[in-house]
């Protein structure tokens, strides 16, 4: 009779969502049925999108937007789970970080829509009140205090991961890497005893390269950065990361933020954050609240500095 192989098989799945592709990495049994965990893992991060969504007309978030000002709102458990962390994110960050800048992440392109002169001027002007106050949440449902639109983008993706992470577990499986477009999450360790390796990369917007790597058992990291995504206005690459004060994209920021935390929506909101504040005034912040973040900052003739806060990156 032939022998089993007792090698743990790998596992590296994927798939679409969010205009990008999630994946897992994981060992299991070899005779290990993904089929189930593949349309498991595709349904949680499909359930986020239809949430959270500041593209799909049709999601729970767009109809809030929609809704009138002072009319309460079924809304699900998951969206608001995410808007309370976002709001106390944003309280925490002095405003640093708001779930309420969709008018202006629309008004800069940023959204389905091109940007316009009209919209930009309208987002450049509007009295903002921050989502803490604007927003209110009760069991199964909220209501908008004031005018308020409300975007994701800085934290939808990073509770997608959490999602996938959670789905995983549900599964049996206690130690893997999963990720949304490089917001990962992991958990255990690899089959051979050893953390999950996780590149922060550097921030060149014409290549992908590493800056370091980070070693990662239980834990989750988020990188915000004006590398990857961005529009051209007047001839000018501007940033998608919107500063809440301004009611337009950041002008002068580090170049990118990584941050650690133990759920990947808490590390993707922080990230945004930090990112705002930067490295100064975000690096002290950070140290305050116990943070591990790294900040890349981009001189003139392109060298890169590191300023870490926290443990972590203090070596970096």
């Amino acid at each position: 009779m032939p022998k089993m192989s007792t090698e743990p098989a790998r596992h590296a799945l994927n798939g679409a969502t969010m205009g990008t592709r999630w994946s897992a990495l994981f060992f299991t049994d070899a005779r290990f049925d993904v089929a189930p965990l593949q349309a498991a893992l595709q349904d949680a991060v499909d359930e986020v999108d239809q949430q959270m969504s500041g593209w799909k007309p049709g999601s729970d978030l767009m109809r809030i937007n929609r809704a009138p000002v002072g009319e309460w709102m079924d809304a699900p458990r998951r969206l608001l789970d995410v808007l309370r962390l976002g709001l106390a994110i944003g309280r925490d960050s002095g405003g640093a970080f708001d779930v309420g800048m969709g008018d202006a992440v629309t008004a800069w392109g940023f959204g389905p829509g091109q940007a316009t002169g009209e919209r930009i001027r309208i987002a450049l002007s509007a009295k903002r009140r921050p989502g803490w106050e604007t927003l209110e949440i009760g069991e199964g449902r909220l209501r908008k205090t004031g005018a308020i639109t409300l975007d994701l983008n800085g934290i939808a993706k990073g509770y997608g991961v959490d999602r996938l992470a959670e789905t995983l577990q549900e599964f049996g499986i206690h130690a893997f890497l999963a990720g949304i477009d490089g917001e990962m999450r992991a958990a255990g360790l690899r089959p051979d005893g050893q953390p999950w390796s996780i590149a922060v990369e550097q921030p060149d917007p014409e290549r992908r390269a590493t800056h370091s790597v980070l070693a990662l058992e239980d834990g989750a990291v988020a990188t915000s950065g004006d590398y990857r995504h961005w529009v051209d206005v007047g001839g000018r690459r501007l940033s998608h990361t919107m500063d809440p004060r301004r009611g337009a994209p950041l002008t002068a920021s580090p170049a990118s933020v990584t941050v650690v935390a133990g759920t990947c929506a808490e590390a993707d909101g922080w990230a945004t954050a930090l990112m705002v504040l930067g490295a100064a005034e975000g690096g002290a912040l950070a140290a305050r609240l116990g943070l591990d973040a790294l900040f890349l900052s981009r001189a003139a003739d392109g060298a890169i500095t590191a300023t870490p806060a926290g443990r972590l990156f203090s070596g970096a």
